[in-house]
């Protein structure tokens, strides 16, 4: 079972790709982030309607399930068997990044690669992309709200975030209530912060969990 509480992720809302020949084949990547199953299959089977005439379009993703293992999945889509899927996969697994998906589309040349080096055209195709996907850092935080007055406010979440506080949430109400985010046991270390900031008069109220992106 995998507890995740800081993770590497595609950058939400991107498709990442890149686009190569090997002997006249044409190879096409798409990279992407996924939350859930649902979301992969969706990635996938968006790319095949967006190239329905390529000769394969093999897949693999991976991702997190909170308090169960990391769900892994491949294709090699009309490949043989290992050659497509599976390389793409350990270049997933290897990028140290996890809700990640990827989508090899291959337009045939007329010219046969052979087992090993299909492995290569496909392990190779997401190595050379991987590079070019903008990541964020998703990390498990606990949540605290405070509620300075207007006028300090701005002064007050600068000073904040210089120390490394992430500012989850703002309302403006009839004080400015700001939801903060800090790593797991930083309680004690916001509170003395508020502290010396505000001499005292601001204390942070927990406001249980979340995950937060940076």
């Amino acid at each position: 079972m995998t507890q995740q509480t800081s993770f590497q992720l595609p950058a939400d809302g991107e498709i990442f790709t890149y686009e190569w020949d090997i002997k006249h084949s044409r190879f096409i990547t798409h990279i992407s982030r996924v939350m859930d199953s649902d979301q992969a299959r969706e990635f996938i089977n968006g790319i095949k309607s967006d190239y329905p005439d390529a000769t394969h379009n093999c897949s693999a993703y991976l991702h997190v399930v909170e308090g169960a293992n990391l769900v892994e999945r491949s294709s090699d889509d009309g490949e043989p068997s290992g050659t497509a899927g599976k390389p793409m996969l350990d270049q997933l697994k290897g990028s140290g990044m996890l809700n990640i998906a990827a989508v090899v589309t291959r337009y045939y040349g007329g010219i046969k690669l052979g087992a090993g080096g299909l492995v290569s055209a496909y392990s190779d195709s997401v190595g050379n992309a991987l590079p070019l996907v903008r990541r964020v850092t998703r990390s498990r935080r606990e949540l605290y709200t405070v509620a300075f007055d207007h006028a300090s406010a701005g002064r007050l979440e600068a000073e904040l975030r210089s120390h490394g506080v992430t500012v989850a949430d703002v309302a403006y109400e009839a004080q400015a209530r700001y939801t903060l985010a800090v790593a797991p046991g930083g309680r004690a270390e916001l509170e003395d912060l508020l502290a010396s900031l505000t001499q005292g008069a601001v204390s942070p109220a927990r406001a249980g969990t979340a995950w937060v992106e940076h």
